[in-house]
């Protein structure tokens, strides 16, 4: 499962999530594109989940267009710290979830 990390996700919790292939929008050189050319990218790319705290994202864009999931962690801070006590529901939540869709995951 190929994973991108927002640029609002610290990149340090790449290493929490060891056991999928994960991406920071850093990485890629993608920081301050709009959340439009990003999910183009994204699919283009071939990620399968795209993981922001930027809640407005699902409100801003037509997921129908995008084969991607879109996972909101509900988080006000970006601290490592915070965004690690949301990953056991995400990684429990993750079977399920569908492409064109968006979950947000609380602790």
């Amino acid at each position: 499962m190929k994973i991108l990390l927002d640029e609002c996700i610290t990149k340090r919790l790449k290493k929490h999530l060891t056991e999928f292939k994960v991406t920071t929008v850093r990485e890629l050189g993608w920081s301050g594109i709009k959340n439009g050319r990003l999910m183009t990218l994204s699919v283009e790319n071939g990620f399968d989940v795209l993981i922001t705290i930027d809640k407005k994202l699902i409100f801003q864009q037509n997921l129908d267009k995008y084969p991607i999931t879109i996972v909101v962690l509900d988080s006000n801070s970006s601290k490592l710290e915070e965004l690690v006590t949301f990953l056991p529901s995400f990684k429990t939540q993750l079977d399920g979830m569908e492409k064109h869709k968006a979950y947000i995951i609380e602790k």
